[in-house]
């Protein structure tokens, strides 16, 4: 009998992350690697918010604080959600935790019962599911396909929905995809759940200030002020605020769910790290310039990389709306050969064998639930990621 749990059966590791490893040890093996799986900005911390933090360690900051945030940054959240998405929590309604991620298992752990349902539209973030395995519930799935631009239509969402659907994951700005709904389409999902009162929606703003073209992000609870009272709304300063290390994920929600959420964190991590709350705090407060500059080169880079993907042979590249990948599909290369004679059957066999052949790491549409598609993070040096797009072309020219 193994030492482990069995539920640990239930999960695997992240493929984002195994793919960001491969690389390293590539490079360290002394292999000319362009390494596009990590999903964080390459964008240093801005000084203001590392003088923050600098500072909360000089005036002592560094003891424990109240379990799920302190009381400045959940007013500052609060101002935030108010101001930019029109919805009013009190500090009984407000949780911080260490990353978004935690935010969201959390709240799993917190709901769910064996036999309850989660659905997840695919593509979907690779920890979605695994946290959904993790606290005892169902993944359930339903594709958002390329034709519909990787967004979910009502008349899918409607379909899915089961009695023993608990919560909807919905995430928008989408890791991996980049697609974002508009105020329409986001409309027509949330007339959806209106009718579905027993389903709770989870939604994972994380990419909100990554958008582009002139798009505007509008979140499930400001478009249908009803669902506020079963609707869990996650954010976090990791993307747009270059702060991914930092681990720093907040949430507004109904105060019974709050409290649940503060239980478990209670018992596992207690309060997130002092020093990164005060950073996160001058990170909501203090000036916000910067973010449009960096989206500014996002776009460039976006533009960059679509043009140069939908160059290459049997690749085509839609155009995302926001958050800083693209998920392209190589369907036009399966069952083609490399020069080795090895057949291209999947989007894994794709990835893996543009690793070994030009030295190029992206992620597989497998592990996010779409494929033939890979996931490209154009969050990285320019010049970085045309390099690797010509390579992209030359491997994909090469397959016969």
């Amino acid at each position: 009998m193994s030492f482990l749990a069995q539920s640990l059966a239930r999960v695997k590791p992240s493929a984002t992350i195994a793919v960001t490893n491969k690389a390293r040890e590539l490079k360290a093996a002394g292999r000319d690697v362009i390494g596009l799986g990590a999903g964080e900005p390459d964008f240093d911390t801005p000084d203001n918010i590392k003088e923050a933090a600098i500072k909360a360690i000089r005036d002592g900051k560094t003891k424990y604080t109240a379990v799920d945030g302190i009381p400045e940054l959940k007013a500052a959240i609060a101002l935030k959600f108010k101001r930019e998405n029109g919805l009013v929590y009190k500090p009984a309604e407000i949780t911080v935790g260490t990353g978004g991620k935690q935010v969201l298992y959390n709240a799993l752990m917190a709901t769910l019962n064996p036999g309850d349902e989660v659905l997840i539209a695919a593509p979907y973030w690779v920890s979605y599911p695994d946290m959904v395995l993790l606290a005892g519930g169902t993944p359930t799935f339903v594709e958002a396909t390329i034709e519909t631009n990787f967004k979910l239509t009502a008349e899918a969402l409607e379909k899915a929905i089961t009695p023993k659907t608990k919560w909807f994951i919905f995430n928008s700005p989408s890791n991996p995809s980049g697609a974002a709904y508009t105020r329409d389409e986001l409309k027509a999902l949330t007339d959806v759940l209106v009718r579905h009162p027993h389903v709770w929606i989870m939604t994972d703003d994380m990419y909100e200030h990554l958008v582009y073209d002139d798009f505007v992000f509008t979140t499930p609870a400001e478009i249908e002020p009803s669902l506020m009272s079963r609707t869990l709304t996650v954010n976090g300063v990791s993307k747009a605020y270059c702060m991914t290390g930092w681990r720093i994920g907040y949430a507004g929600g109904p105060a019974e769910l709050i409290k649940a959420i503060a239980t478990i964190q209670s018992q596992s991590t207690s309060n997130p790290s002092s020093i990164s709350q005060y950073a996160a705090l001058e990170a909501l407060t203090g000036p916000q310039h910067f973010i449009a500059e960096n989206n500014k080169v996002f776009k460039e880079r976006r533009d960059l990389v679509v043009s140069m993907l939908n160059q290459a042979r049997g690749i085509h590249c839609p155009t995302p709306e926001g958050a800083f990948y693209v998920y392209p599909s190589c369907a036009g290369l399966i069952g083609k050969k490399t020069a080795a004679g090895k057949v291209i059957a999947s989007d894994d066999d794709f990835v893996t064998e543009l690793l070994e052949q030009e030295g190029v790491a992206v992620v597989q549409g497998s592990a996010f639930g779409l494929g033939p598609n890979f996931r490209i993070s154009y969050a990285t040096a320019t010049k970085d990621l045309e390099e690797a797009c010509v390579r992209i072309q030359r491997f994909s020219a090469s397959l016969s």
